[in-house]
């Protein structure tokens, strides 16, 4: 255990925010994120554009870092990219946005950039899509960054096979997944099964727990109810050891996102993410 990092993805430390609102900037400043998430023993961030652009602006990329090193944080992820397989305007508008997570993920010494499917579920070309990505994959490799895909249950890409086909399909070894516990369960995809999946095509781990249940659509049920480590209903010893079996061996991201958790002081909210995580890693 002592070997493995574990990492506090953006939505952890963030405070009173939520991919829901049309507005998904932190209210809090960047230094006392930084500090909770490394007073609490975490060593990787998460950061999201929108506060990307705000930490830029207020300390410059060179003093991100600086922040980030301050307080032991070396793995760094930066997300979330959208739209990289369309065209028109959205492509336009997420071309922008890829230019500056690639021009940050370089000065930053960034680990992966995490990317997202098609949240629409629209019908897609396997073909594009691994062109596509296999293009954006040599980008992040160009600056030194790897770049993984988070597949959802409720978009075009379901379940960790639909993302290992694109990632497969693309063949770039920079490019691979992000596996959210939360949406593998959810899925209901064995954890035995993520023993299968090649380390090479694993770009990053997100732990997490919730209930048994689901309580409303699964967008609204993963961005308000989400539990910490341990305190819901998913089997995270039998997935953890399938994921060690695979070869994962960190970091692990820990990603919280509730109604409770954001009314937490960030440096509560840190602690208990990584307390809670920890746990069930030994």
């Amino acid at each position: 255990m002592d070997t493995e990092d574990l990492l506090a993805t953006c939505w952890t430390t963030a405070g009173d925010t939520a991919p829901d609102r049309d507005d998904q900037r932190s209210p809090l400043n960047l230094r006392a994120r930084a500090e909770a998430a490394g007073a609490a023993g975490f060593k990787g961030i998460g950061l999201l554009y929108a506060d990307l652009v705000e930490a830029e602006r207020e300390y410059g990329l060179t003093g991100v870092r600086s922040l980030f090193e301050d307080n032991g944080l070396v793995h760094v992820e930066l997300e979330l990219l959208t739209d990289w397989w369309a065209d028109g305007r959205r492509r336009s508008a997420s071309d922008a946005v890829r230019r500056d997570l690639l021009r940050a993920a370089e000065a930053l010494g960034a680990r992966h950039l995490k990317i997202g499917p098609d949240v629409e579920d629209q019908p897609w070309d396997l073909d594009v899509w691994a062109k596509e990505f296999a293009a954006l994959a040599a980008q992040a490799d160009g600056v030194g960054a790897r770049l993984g895909i988070e597949f959802l249950p409720w978009s075009n890409l379901k379940t960790v096979h639909d993302g290992l086909r694109l990632v497969e399909a693309a063949g770039h070894p920079a490019g691979g997944l992000i596996i959210d516990v939360w949406h593998t369960e959810r899925a209901h995809t064995p954890p035995a099964e993520l023993a299968d999946v090649p380390l090479s095509r694993i770009v990053g781990v997100e732990l997490n727990d919730a209930d048994n249940d689901v309580i409303g659509s699964l967008f609204e049920d993963t961005v308000r109810r989400r539990r910490l480590c341990g305190e819901g209903s998913f089997d995270l010893p039998g997935i953890i050891a399938a994921l060690r079996t695979a070869g994962w061996h960190g970091p692990w991201g820990v990603e919280i996102l509730s109604d409770a958790h954001r009314e937490l002081p960030v440096r509560d909210a840190a602690d208990a993410a990584y307390r809670t995580a920890v746990a069930v890693l030994k």
